[in-house]
């Protein structure tokens, strides 16, 4: 099954590159990685506002890092010059996730994001190194912010 099938039988539609909304490019490419900015969680088009532990609930956090997936998604294509399928290997995703001091399944939000990226690139290419913090808030009072790295063909 090819990467557009994959995204189809998800019900997935991947979004256009938002524009940023500070002084940063959305994606820098280096030699054959590409280096995605952070996309905070949206809902309705709207940043995904709340803190794990407060407001939302490890359920909510994971949907909100899936939103955020499928945003870095549509970003990744466009770094790929539009073919999803020149990503040679998904490497690192960094997940920030606005959370309370005792709040402590940051992993677990943010399993919400690569459970979907193995789930859309399979494990060879989808499976990544990652790194999960709790924050003490995030920019627009966003619950997750994830960045990731990407090697492209």
């Amino acid at each position: 099954m090819s990467i557009d099938e994959r995204l189809a039988s998800l019900g997935i539609t991947l979004p256009a590159v938002a524009t940023p909304a500070a002084a940063y490019l959305p994606y820098v490419r280096s030699g054959n990685l590409v280096f995605l900015s952070g996309h905070i969680a949206k809902k309705d088009g709207k940043p995904w506002v709340g803190q794990l532990g407060a407001t939302l609930a490890t359920a909510d956090g994971q949907a909100a890092a899936r939103a955020v997936a499928i945003d870095l998604l549509g970003t990744l294509q466009a770094a790929a010059g539009g073919d999803l399928a020149r990503v040679r290997r998904i490497v690192k995703v960094m997940s920030l996730v606005n959370s309370v001091p005792g709040f402590t399944e940051q992993h677990l939000v943010t399993n919400g994001c690569s459970e979907l990226l193995v789930q859309v690139f399979g494990a060879e290419i989808g499976a990544h190194a990652r790194s999960a913090f709790g924050a003490a808030q995030i920019p627009l009072g966003a619950c997750v912010e994830i960045e990731l790295v990407a090697e492209l063909q």
